[in-house]
């Protein structure tokens, strides 16, 4: 994991960035931020796909219609979200929802989109760190295992570690502060970029 970073290189990116995690990760905010500064477009996949499902929150599409017509739809967002990305010569960050990654097709799509140049980062941080985030704001989130969102992260995480690290090209520490771990990402991503 990346436990420091210099300023961003933000400058010359292009392509996609796709930032996976857990809950609390920080996938959506240091995404908004890192596209800012990037001058790119952001897409949170929870969005797209809570709206496709006609649903007002992510919790209520998850638990009304099921988890797997929620994965479903969320493949299908993914697939469109990747279409839109190859379509535009912005450069997008997209933030995929944590369970994205093990949804049914999801991998393959992911993997393909990696082969045409986008770059994957795990935010990955500590349970307690993200059990301290997610009791300052739990928001949308709904249980995964049928217990408290806050009381499954271990077990979430034990679970999903090992399919997000064999996905990323960089796993960047998101313990550290939001700001922290744009500029970690920012850099990444700009490195990653010129090197493409």
């Amino acid at each position: 994991m990346n436990k420091k970073c210099d300023t961003a290189k933000s400058d010359g990116v292009r392509g996609a960035l796709v930032l996976i995690g857990l809950r609390g990760s920080g996938k959506s905010t240091v995404g908004r931020n890192v596209a800012a500064q990037c001058h790119a477009t952001f897409i949170d996949l929870d969005d797209r796909t809570r709206s496709a499902m006609g649903a007002t929150t992510v919790s209520k599409a998850f638990h009304e219609q099921g988890e797997e017509a929620f994965r479903t739809a969320e493949v299908k967002a993914l697939r469109i979200v990747i279409e839109e990305a190859k379509q535009t010569e912005k450069p997008v960050v997209v933030a995929l929802g944590g369970g994205t990654p093990t949804a049914p097709g999801a991998d393959d799509l992911l993997r393909s989109w990696q082969r045409d140049g986008a770059m994957i980062a795990y935010l990955r941080a500590e349970p307690e760190v993200l059990a301290q985030r997610l009791r300052a704001n739990l928001g949308d989130r709904p249980s995964l295992t049928g217990s408290d969102p806050i009381e499954e992260i271990a077990t979430v995480l034990a679970q999903r570690d090992g399919v997000y690290c064999d996905l990323a090209d960089v796993i960047i520490d998101a313990d550290a502060s939001v700001d922290a771990t744009t500029q970690c990402v920012s850099k990444a991503w700009g490195t990653y970029s010129s090197g493409q």
